[in-house]
């Protein structure tokens, strides 16, 4: 299993949304040079998303400005949605 889908129940899938953020060039770079595909790239390296914090949406607005304040970059990567514990990139 991959790096996100580790903090998922068994109901539940990790909807990504790949457009939130600017992918690090060192991504692509790795990405060309290996020859890997795009769906190993994400499930291996989450294409530069270094931690992913799951917050319920009643959360979500004190979280963001919590991280607001404290000057911390963030990205809205994607929702939960009922599956089998897996990630959806899309």
């Amino acid at each position: 299993r991959g790096n996100i889908s580790r903090i998922l129940p068994a109901q539940c899938d990790a909807v990504i949304f790949k457009k939130t953020w600017t992918t690090p060039p060192i991504f692509r770079l790795m990405q060309k040079m290996g020859k890997v595909p795009d769906a190993e790239m994400y499930r291996t390296f989450n294409m530069g998303i270094g931690m992913v914090v799951a917050v319920s949406p009643k959360d979500s607005a004190r979280f963001e400005k919590h991280l607001t304040r404290k000057k911390e970059k963030f990205f809205i990567i994607g929702e939960a949605a009922r599956g089998q514990g897996r990630v959806r990139w899309v």
